[in-house]
């Protein structure tokens, strides 16, 4: 890997708003964090270099939370987290209705949003029966691996 190709791949993290980023080639990684501004190199290899300063923030400051009163779940709900990093959309395209609104009473496996990555569509579906209590995030707002999306009250029914 040259200097180009890692120049390739700051252009695809701006590009596509990505976050963070991790590519491994022929032994080398090579790890982007937008949010923390860094780039780690690592190299299977020691190299005799002396250790400086640590590249990764020890704390990140992260986006207000959207539902304060959600930040210890209860027992009855569910949490939906993002599986993917990508953009995140309430409903199938710009004109048409969101898939679902707080307080909507939704069925295992119906869709709740879409999240864009890499020019594909991803249907979030919901794992469980119940009514939508939280929605964390906003249309058109990129979302993170792990990120909450929804959280759901379970149907005990």
């Amino acid at each position: 890997m040259n200097l180009d190709d890692i120049r390739k791949v700051l252009d695809l993290v701006r590009e596509h708003d990505l976050a963070e980023f991790e590519l491994e080639q022929d032994g080398l990684k090579v790890r982007v964090r937008k949010a923390g501004r860094d780039v780690q190199l690592v190299s299977p290899a020691p190299l005799a270099v002396a250790a400086g300063p640590a590249l990764v923030p020890t704390a990140v400051p992260g986006p207000a939370a959207a539902a304060p009163a959600e930040e210890a779940p209860e027992m009855d709900l569910a949490i939906v987290k993002s599986p993917i990093v990508g953009t995140f959309y309430r409903a199938p395209e710009p004109a048409a209705p969101n898939f679902v609104e707080v307080g909507a009473t939704v069925r295992k496996g119906q869709v709740l949003c879409i999240i864009e990555a890499m020019k594909l569509m991803n249907e979030i579906e919901c794992d469980t029966d119940g009514e939508v209590t939280a929605i964390y995030v906003e249309n058109g707002r990129p979302v993170q691996f792990g990120e909450r999306l929804f959280a759901v009250r379970v149907s005990s029914v």
